[in-house]
């Protein structure tokens, strides 16, 4: 199962040439995860967050297509992996049927102190529900 957010470029996103500056990617990356644990999976990280996190551990990304201000772009969410306190996946951004980017990486669920956890129950079905080819 796959989770898909809008996405318009903005000038912000921009560089001096017209096109979107790479590191704004990865704030959409972030953008397109928060958005899915908020709408998806109903854990909005501004609470979650109050009590534990889920900080990025790997990212790699691929960018195939520039993209400009005023793009619409589908960012897509799949979940490739869960462990016991972390999660992998996979993002592609579209405008059209053009690609845009490709990223992957992952999130490890951590304490207050930061130190690795399992996942809470709850929050681990809601992501196994997502997990590409659930049953």
């Amino acid at each position: 199962m796959t989770f898909d957010m809008r996405q318009r470029v903005l000038f912000r996103h921009c560089d001096p040439a017209g096109i979107v500056f790479y590191p704004r990617y990865f704030e959409m990356i972030n953008d397109g995860l928060e958005a899915f644990f908020e709408e998806a999976l109903d854990a909005p990280w501004d609470i979650l967050h109050k009590a534990a996190a889920v900080p990025t551990a790997e990212i790699k990304a691929r960018f195939a297509t520039p993209s400009r201000q005023g793009d619409l772009l589908i960012l897509r969410v799949s979940i490739t992996r869960v462990g016991r306190s972390s999660m992998g996946y996979e993002m592609t951004a579209r405008c059209g049927t053009v690609l845009r980017f490709e990223a992957s990486g992952t999130l490890v669920f951590v304490d207050e102190a930061g130190k690795a956890t399992a996942w809470p129950a709850d929050l681990r079905t809601k992501l196994e529900e997502h997990k590409e080819n659930a049953p």
